[in-house]
């Protein structure tokens, strides 16, 4: 009687490591090619309208989406299509991952609807209204500041930046060809979020409140 009781102990014992080994599993994620990969879609994607030249025609940023595709520095001045049939046969995981980003409507609209927000953002950052996040995020800081219609903006522009950082952890999987699950999610989910703060970090003018990783708040 002992000995089976004992048998089972063990086959439940080893059962439980099992389990505890396939939810340790790490996912990989390429944390370089990722934020060259913002980079590269914030330099092609994001417009501040208020620096728009003259005659330069930028389609969607009126109607909040785009009716034209993105073209990337990373190829040329090519049309998409052309992008995404070099960005097949290319070894760089950066090209791969911006391409693959510029390609997904939810993203190019993020990005567009951003693009209309980024004047009005820019003058709160500078008054010290709001601040950057530890994960990307824009955070209010002084409400005094505030116009009318503000926080519901700024929920929108949090909720864009959301859209772009769990498409990078969809397309980072893909790429990496690992497995979407929600396990696998949720360990690239925080790593893309910790790279999207640090380009916008490094992004930020001198004089605006960023958080650290240590959750402290400084002034650039």
């Amino acid at each position: 009687m002992k000995g089976r009781m004992m048998k089972w102990l063990i086959t439940g014992v080893c059962g439980l490591l099992a389990a505890c080994a396939i939810i340790t599993v790490n996912v990989y994620f390429p944390e370089k090619a990722a934020k060259e990969a913002y980079k590269s879609l914030d330099d092609m994607l994001l417009k501040n309208p208020a620096e728009k030249v003259p005659g330069e025609k930028q389609p969607g940023l009126e109607q909040g989406q785009p009716e034209v595709k993105p073209q990337s520095r990373l190829f040329g001045p090519q049309p998409l299509f052309s992008m995404v049939t070099e960005a097949q046969a290319a070894e760089s995981e950066a090209d791969t991952l911006a391409v693959e980003l510029a390609s997904m409507p939810e993203v190019t609209k993020a990005y567009a609807e951003m693009s209309q927000r980024l004047p009005r953002l820019t003058e709160l950052f500078g008054s010290g209204a709001i601040g950057l996040s530890n994960q990307g995020l824009v955070s209010v800081r002084d409400k005094a500041k505030l116009a009318a219609g503000d926080e519901g903006m700024i929920a929108a522009e949090n909720q864009s930046r959301k859209v772009v950082v769990g498409s990078m952890a969809k397309a980072t999987l893909k790429l990496t060809k690992q497995k979407e699950t929600p396990e696998a999610l949720g360990q690239v989910m925080g790593k893309s979020a910790a790279t999207f703060a640090e380009n916008r970090r490094e992004a930020a003018k001198p004089g605006w409140w960023i958080q650290l990783q240590n959750g402290r708040w400084v002034q650039k």
